[in-house]
């Protein structure tokens, strides 16, 4: 049998070479080998000054011990987060284990890791240190293998934690020929290096280097920032240069200092320096490029930040040259060209942006832009363009989470609270298409909690609640928020009602009441919806309605409305809704015993399922294959596929997902494999296809021939 190792983290590989720290990484091993009365060493905070290197330390330090860790080490950036409430919800994202239960994320979170051997990276803490240091205290309590690698200003004060501080890179006191080989010199070579072509040092430059470094107190950012300088001045005018800025600065660099973050005073001079020595229009766009969290890239930049002051033409040569100043870091992807900052330089635009009394403005345009783009969105998410949509709104989940944070904190009105509430129905799609239910019920409920008057924006965050719910499995909730909704919508137009209606079928199916969810189906199907631009709601309630007749066992009914949703499919370009009807006719088909039709539709559904990271759409449509392997006696293949599945369900949170009818046929499909193969040979698949890579074993599924042995 062969088998693919699961993915074992997400650690990214770094770009440029680490100086140093050899010391500290001894020391962070040493210190998780430690043991005490207490039992053996469980979290370390490495802290210190912004720009010292924390995060490079910690990853360097995690890659050095994944080896040690059967369930690998994880990287959880924190930086764009802002609310403490989500923090669960982020480092299940990571892992990843896209939850799709009612239950409290921090439980999923501590069920998922109790049998697990992991390391957590909990990068860049100090704004959530109370969050951070409760989900520590809970997870390690619930599960024994867990580690925790954290970075912050401010320690977690944890039980147990074992704090150490990451210092500057040493600075030699003299100017002696063995300075040159000092780290913090060797790492201004380096970066020098990769800035300007051809850059050598000569004898006569080691003192201004050595100088500089001192100068800069061997602090990593510090010294970068100025490698990045060495493209316009030598080494010693350079020198000369921050001398005379020291000299000037005394303890101000010009930036307003209220609630100032603890920097230390060489990196806020270079970094001071650094904006000195940037043009106009790059220190505006460097204070403004400060509202936007995680990544993004150029077109959100003009849109945001482009005015009379920074025309939109200028803003691409702009971040071109923030880029090689070391301000902005470029990350090319495969959706194109992003950018990124660190924190320290973030929160020293922010504070140029207050001081220019332009936060609140750019912050409200940061905020509108992404209800702009969510709107946009909502309108073309039934389209040809679903799997772009898709890759564009998950690049910018950062920023879609900062823009309704800005309308759920700034609302001193009804105005700032309506714009959350329209901005999280908008994003529907986002929430039940892209895998973020769980958020998504965070901020409908928010929203509809800060905005409580009637509206048709409360309506449709209503249908959207009703989306959510569905895949969440909690019929309470559905059922009230069915019923507000129904009853709101009566104030309103024939789009509100028909919110209205879509909400109750869901209702009905949630209750298990096909009958009722037939008729619901059939009175929305009964409008000319043919004849308008479709919309997810008669989609949906093909999808809701096909499912009821199969599972009744009205199969002629149902395949006639299954034409009529592939033809929907075909004249618009959906695919999420038609793959769910290929999955609702491969049941169909195999309930009848037509296995290569139920193979043939079941892998049409898990093709457009897993790449919009649909995991219970993913997970049902390997278990029709697995039951349609079984049902041809394929029995090694059927066990391996549940394997698979299996391990799917565990990212959800929850093992036995889907209909009583379909939590049934996978009992029986297990029993059935079992006794025919044995207890031995029934697990040992089994387990294959459960630690098999989950990204190759969808691979094999849904190409044959190109499967291992075990599924040819």
């Amino acid at each position: 049998m062969t088998t693919e190792q699961r993915q074992v983290g997400n650690l990214p590989q770094s770009r440029t070479e680490t100086v140093g720290r050899a010391a500290e990484l001894a020391e962070i091993e040493r210190l998780f080998e430690e043991s005490s009365p207490e039992g053996p060493v469980r979290l370390v905070t490495l802290t210190g000054v912004g720009g010292v290197g924390k995060t490079r330390v910690a990853l360097d330090a995690a890659a050095a011990l994944q080896p040690r860790f059967r369930d690998g080490a994880w990287l959880v950036e924190l930086s764009p987060l802002r609310q403490g409430a989500l923090l669960a919800h982020t480092i299940a994202e990571t892992l990843p284990l896209a939850d799709q239960t009612t239950r409290p994320m921090i439980d999923v979170l501590a069920e998922y890791l109790a049998e697990r051997e992991l390391l957590l990276v909990l990068d860049t803490c100090e704004h959530l240190t109370d969050a951070c240091a409760l989900a520590a205290e809970a997870l390690m309590r619930a599960a024994p293998g867990l580690r925790i690698l954290a970075t912050s200003r401010r320690i977690l004060d944890v039980v147990g934690e074992r704090v150490l501080i990451i210092e500057p890179l040493p600075v030699p006191e003299v100017d002696d020929a063995r300075a040159g080989t000092a780290d913090a010199v060797v790492l201004l070579i380096l970066r020098a290096q990769e800035a300007v072509p051809g850059f050598t040092v000569t004898d006569a430059d080691r003192a201004d280097l050595v100088r500089l470094c001192r100068r800069l107190d061997g602090l990593p950012l510090a010294i970068e920032l100025a490698a990045a300088r060495l493209r316009d001045l030598p080494v010693r005018e350079l020198t000369a240069r921050l001398d005379d800025r020291f000299a000037v600065l005394g303890d101000t660099d010009g930036v307003a200092h209220d609630a100032e973050p603890p920097w230390h005073q060489a990196l806020r001079t270079a970094i001071g320096w650094s904006h000195q020595l940037c043009t106009p229009a790059e220190r505006l766009l460097w204070a403004r490029l400060s509202v936007f969290a995680g990544s993004f890239d150029a077109d959100r930049v003009r849109q945001v930040c482009a005015d009379d002051h920074l025309p939109a033409r200028q803003i691409p040569a702009v971040l071109g040259t923030l880029v090689e100043k070391s301000i902005l870091i470029w990350q090319p992807t495969g959706g194109g060209e992003r950018y990124r900052m660190l924190d320290t330089l973030r929160e020293y635009g922010a504070h140029w942006l207050r001081g220019l009394g332009e936060e609140d403005t750019l912050r409200r345009r940061h905020r509108d832009h992404y209800l702009a783009l969510a709107r946009r969105g909502d309108a073309a998410w039934i389209g040809p363009y679903q799997f772009a949509w898709f890759d564009r709104m998950t690049a910018e989940h950062d920023n879609l989470r900062a823009a309704l944070d800005c309308s759920l904190t700034e609302s001193e009105g009804r105005s700032e609270g309506h714009i959350a509430l329209e901005m999280a129905a908008a994003l529907w799609f986002f929430w039940q298409e892209c895998g973020f239910v769980r958020e998504g019920r965070h901020y409908l409920d928010l929203a509809l909690a800060t905005d409580t008057a009637p509206s048709p924006a409360r309506v449709k965050a209503l249908y959207a609640c009703g989306l959510v719910l569905l895949y969440l499995g909690d019929p309470p909730a559905l059922e009230e928020r069915a019923a507000e909704c129904t009853a709101l919508a009566a104030y309103f137009g024939d789009t509100e009602r028909s919110y209205a209606a879509a909400t109750g079928l869901r209702a009905s199916v949630m209750s298990g009441d096909l009958e009722q969810a037939v008729s619901r189906a059939e009175a929305l199907l009964a409008t000319d919806w043919r004849e308008r631009t479709l919309t997810l709601i008669p989609l949906s309630a093909l999808v809701l309605l096909t499912h009821s007749l199969v599972t009744v066992g009205r199969f002629e009914e149902a395949f006639a409305w299954l034409d009529e949703l592939s033809a929907a499919g075909e004249r618009s370009g959906e695919r999420s809704m038609c793959a769910w009807g290929d999955f609702v006719r491969a049941e169909a088909e195999l309930a009848l015993g037509r296995f290569p039709e139920a193979q043939e539709r079941a892998r049409a559904a898990l093709l457009v399922k897993h790449r919009l990271r649909d995991g219970v759409g993913t997970g049902l449509a390997l278990e029709v294959l697995a039951r349609a392997a079984a049902a041809t006696g394929r029995h090694q293949d059927a066990a391996w596929l549940l394997g698979l599945a299996a391990q799917l369900w565990e990212t959800l949170g929850r093992p036995q997902p889907g209909s009583p009818a379909v939590n049934a046929a996978r009992q029986v499909c297990e029993r059935r494999t079992r006794e025919t193969l044995g207890e031995d040979a029934y697990r040992h698949a089994f387990d294959a296809g459960r630690t098999t890579d989950l990204n190759t074993g969808i691979a094999h599924a849904l190409d044959p021939a190109a499967a291992p042995p075990l599924l040819r």
